[in-house]
């Protein structure tokens, strides 16, 4: 791979934490900071940058008191002649947090930040700078693109082990130096509470660190913020997250399992029944945790195309806010499906209008395999090989578009069912043929329940050619299964590379992609 070499970003960012307390930063009216002075606002949750683009990102900080946020960016660690960026004033109304856009950056280059944050009523009285680093995208192929990916954090009531180092994936996927992170969705299980202590099947006790707002499953909006919050006590995360930036979709656990529009909660644990009411309150706090751009917008979206380069656009989904209700997913039309039609129309125009080599398709939720709720479907495949039926007919209409306006290089990416597989997609196969070939990519959990495999169905003619899962329900991080994948994208062959990995980033599946191909 042509990825250059870089002056050890891992090595670079530990010497910035470590010098991140002696730093001697201006405040907002250019006198020196007094680091010293008690009550001084803090930012114990770390940092981190996201929707990072050839010349822009967000970084995102939280105080824990109200708060100015200032962000000072260099080309160098030194922060010798750095630039400085006003970002908001943090206050509870966001619960403390804020996200700055950084634009006019260097394409291709490290950007280290610091993030300051000063008293509103006393710019003199500052907390200690928080340091980070992030590459931008570069706005010519040849430095390629590496970037990794999973999903589903925290679930299954497996939470951050102390004794088993706590999320140590987060390492494994920082030392390969990726671009980026994509997290495919399932970042906090809102619905899943984390008791202090857990037996397993082998006699040993799994202990977790508790919160409050783990206690049980989330309701109030306290309770949502309070999920993304207990991920950051785990310090390989906050460690990741300086260094690497994200890409972040959300998917169903964000609020409640298998979560559909209008739905009303029968599970008795909630006193608020209505799915609606949930979903704003984790939309705010999802919102409020993450540094994501089109969030922020008037129509508050998750879906977006994130732009890394003339090698690579990431086209981020979101196959949960607009679906129609779970069901048996045999009808025979289905206008909204798992996408709704205004999100299928988005998908379709800017697939066209793509120029990169590779259009990635982050996808929150499988398209062949089976995820079933009850007796309902939650996913896309509802098991009969036949011709598409219910929301297997929005697919077969986006992969008819692609085929019939020669889209090459699309690739999905996908989590969602705690095992990690690979599947090829061929119209031989398939009852539904009119499409090229494609292949979709399996990851995750992250730190969760690992489950058996799902059940392929036959529509689109998936030939699954790898797959690692369990043969029991929920296996805990410590019997292992937890996974990533990395997708290499060379920048002189155009080459894209996919591997799947474990935990302690053990390759398990490689398959190599050819650019410029409508199907493959």
């Amino acid at each position: 791979m042509s990825h250059r070499p870089l002056p050890g970003r891992r090595s670079v960012l530990r010497g910035s934490l470590a010098a991140s307390a002696a730093l001697s930063l201006p405040t907002a009216l250019g006198a020196a900071p007094a680091f010293a002075r008690s009550g001084r606002p803090m930012a114990g949750w770390g940092v981190q940058a996201g929707d990072v683009t050839c010349d822009s990102g967000l970084v995102w900080v939280r105080s824990d008191r109200p708060a100015r946020m200032i962000v000072e960016t260099s080309a160098t660690e030194s922060f010798r002649d750095p630039r400085r960026w006003r970002g908001p004033l943090l206050g509870p109304g966001t619960d403390f947090t804020g996200t700055t856009r950084l634009h006019g950056l260097p394409s291709g280059e490290q950007i280290h930040y610091r993030v300051l944050l000063a008293d509103p009523d006393d710019p003199r009285r500052t907390g200690e700078p928080v340091t980070g680093t992030f590459r931008t995208a570069c706005a010519k192929r040849r430095a390629g693109v590496r970037f990794v990916w999973s999903g589903d954090l925290a679930g299954q009531g497996w939470g951050i082990n102390p004794e088993l180092g706590g999320y140590r994936i987060y390492d494994a996927m920082g030392a390969l130096d990726p671009d980026f992170f994509l997290c495919s969705g399932d970042n906090i299980y809102a619905d899943g509470p984390i008791t202090q202590a857990v037996a397993l099947p082998d006699g040993r006790t799994w202990r977790n660190i508790t919160t409050e707002e783990k206690a049980k499953v989330a309701e109030t909006l306290a309770e949502f913020r309070g999920n993304f919050r207990y991920n950051l006590l785990d310090e390989n995360l906050r460690a990741f997250n300086a260094r690497v930036p994200s890409i972040v979709q959300w998917d169903d656990h964000e609020v409640v399992n298998n979560w559909y529009p209008g739905e009303i909660l029968t599970d008795t644990r909630y006193t608020e029944k209505n799915v609606d009411v949930l979903a704003a309150r984790a939309r705010q706090a999802f919102s409020e945790y993450f540094p994501l751009s089109t969030l922020r917008r008037p129509d508050g979206r998750v879906y977006r195309v994130q732009r890394h380069g003339p090698l690579l656009d990431v086209f981020v989904l979101d196959m949960r806010t607009y679906r129609n209700a779970n069901s048996p997913d045999d009808q025979p039309t289905d206008p909204q499906g798992i996408l709704g039609r205004e999100q299928l129309e988005w998908l379709k125009r800017e697939l066209s209008r793509s120029r990169a080599v590779w259009k990635v398709i982050a996808s929150d939720m499988p398209i062949g395999l089976v995820v079933p709720d009850g007796t309902n479907i939650e996913a896309v495949a509802q098991g009969d090989p036949g011709k598409p039926l219910g929301r297997e007919l929005q697919i077969a209409e986006l992969l008819r578009f692609v085929k019939h306006r020669r889209i090459t290089g699309t690739v999905w990416l996908t989590a969602d069912v705690h095992h990690t597989s690979a599947q090829h997609y061929l119209p031989s196969n398939a009852a539904f043929t009119d499409f090229e070939p494609f292949w979709e990519f399996v990851s995750g959990p992250l730190n969760a329940g690992a489950f058996p495999a799902s059940a392929l169905d036959g529509t689109f003619g998936p030939d699954r050619v790898f797959v690692k899962a369990p043969t029991t329900a929920n296996v805990s991080p410590a019997g292992g299964y937890q996974f990533f994948g990395e997708v290499d994208i060379d920048g002189h062959s155009g080459e894209l590379t996919v591997r799947l990995r474990e935990q302690d980033g053990t390759v398990l599946f490689t398959q190599a992609l050819q650019p410029g191909m409508v199907g493959q």
